[in-house]
């Protein structure tokens, strides 16, 4: 540990991809699956972050991901390619998919990908963002095990199904949308409920689809929008959409609880993902023009009183500066697991 129980991100990498390879994975899952955690926990995302590597260790020794899995194409033609990611972890079926998306969208100017037998993939940022690193729009979708009530629902319907976009902008950090269409992602319950705070309105509901503030009544989450949440519920079924139906896929309410108990059965995910090349549209030198003076307008528009106004994506670059130069302090949950990966797989500590 470093200074006051900081642990660089360097450090968490090379202890995730250690505990990969100890298990039993191939190189190319622990390059992908730590490679997204490290993306969740860089941004602040830590939901998404390293404190998914027990869970993930339990899925591959269990049988529900694959350890060494070969990933093909199945389908597809022109700008379009389905792959079968043979149940691997989910950050490596999506960052091939986007690697596929980016050669395609060189060809054609657009790439879209869709990927079956894929898993949880983390945050759907990681796969949006690595098109936008290398200079195209990139977009990903996503579904999971039902968690949120449709609006004026009573049960568990669609997943968290986030939606992600991000826009290169020259030499600057990315545009970079990252959104679950819940109103909020569940570990802020949780979160809430270890304070003792009472959550905002029109959130989460109970077991009958009664919204409630009270984080130890919650049974399922609210769609994104609180008296508008048909907005966000039809938002999740776009997700929905791309992710399942296009690619053959299970619906969100078919999808065995990522929980478990079953860690043996693979859960049959699908994720879609698509590169754009801007040369395609339009000269490069106008593109980038277009979104500087769209976003140093948005950044420099008057704002509320006492308050900042941030294109989307701002936030999470600064806190990866912050964690960047001083680490992050891991949760007590997460640092005492990650003590005990490490006595059980026989791999130096997190230092």
């Amino acid at each position: 540990m470093g200074t006051h129980g900081h642990v660089s991100l360097q450090e968490l990498d090379r202890f995730s991809r250690s505990a990969f390879l100890a298990i039993g994975a191939d190189k190319d899952t622990a390059d992908a699956a730590s490679r997204a955690m490290l993306h969740g926990t860089r941004f602040g995302v830590d939901s998404h972050g390293v404190r998914l590597l027990p869970h993930y260790i339990r899925a591959l020794e269990g049988g529900r991901l694959n350890k060494c899995p070969e990933i093909r194409k199945v389908g597809g033609f022109g700008a379009v390619e389905v792959l079968d990611a043979d149940n691997a972890q989910g950050a490596l079926g999506a960052y091939r998919g986007m690697d596929r998306a980016i050669d395609l969208a060189r060809q054609y100017g657009i790439g879209a990908v869709a990927i079956r037998n894929n898993s949880h993939f983390g945050p759907a940022g990681a796969y949006a963002l690595a098109a936008a690193e290398t200079g195209f729009i990139g977009l990903s979708f996503c579904n999971s095990d039902s968690f949120v009530r449709l609006h004026d629902g009573a049960m568990r319907f669609h997943g968290t199904n986030p939606i992600s976009v991000a826009v290169p902008m020259g030499p600057e950090n990315p545009w970079f949308l990252d959104m679950a269409t819940s109103a909020i992602p569940y570990n802020r319950v949780q979160l809430y409920q270890s304070l003792g705070v009472q959550l905002p309105q029109a959130v989460a509901s109970d077991s009958a689809g009664v919204d409630t503030t009270d984080p130890s009544a919650v049974d399922m989450l609210a769609p994104l929008g609180a008296e508008f949440g048909f907005k966000g519920a039809a938002l999740a079924g776009v997700a929905e959409i791309f992710s399942a139906v296009l690619t053959g896929m299970r619906l969100s309410f078919d999808i065995l609880p990522m929980g478990g108990p079953d860690f043996a059965t693979p859960r049959a995910l699908g994720a879609f993902v698509i590169a754009m090349n801007p040369d395609a549209f339009l000269d490069r030198a106008s593109f980038d023009d277009g979104m500087r003076r769209y976003v140093e307008k948005l950044r420099t528009s008057p704002a509320r009183e006492n308050c900042r106004v941030m294109a989307p994506g701002d936030r999470e670059w600064e806190v990866a500066r912050q964690r960047q130069e001083q680490g992050v302090v891991l949760d007590p949950v997460t640092a005492e697991q990650f003590g005990a990966l490490a006595a059980r797989l026989q791999i130096p500590p997190v230092a």
